[in-house]
């Protein structure tokens, strides 16, 4: 099981079993941002963000245990996340790297 926290929304606690799937998002994500590809990257960010509230467990709000991951919110623009990846060493990762 991983943390993984949702910028501006709060902390999910991922099972294992289901990175695979998040993995496959992300790479969805990754691609559309290294293509600067606005039209895919909403839909793709859209999509990874609504796997994780779908698989994980939210975390009371007064949890502040270390995030494994940490994911942009939806409101987060495509040059703001190419800033986030860039600034965490992940442009060419992503930001799911090999399950946490």
């Amino acid at each position: 099981m991983i943390t993984a926290r949702i910028l501006g929304e709060g902390q999910y606690q991922i099972p294992d079993e289901d990175l695979q799937e998040l993995e496959k998002l992300d790479v969805d994500l990754q691609e559309a941002v290294a293509h600067g590809s606005q039209t895919a990257f909403a839909p793709a960010l859209r999509a990874l963000l609504d796997a994780v509230r779908r698989v994980g467990t939210a975390s009371p709000g007064s949890d502040l245990s270390p995030s494994a991951l940490i994911l942009p919110d939806e409101d987060m623009t495509l040059s703001q996340v190419r800033a986030l990846l860039a600034d965490a060493d992940l442009i060419h990762e992503g930001l799911i790297r090999g399950g946490g």
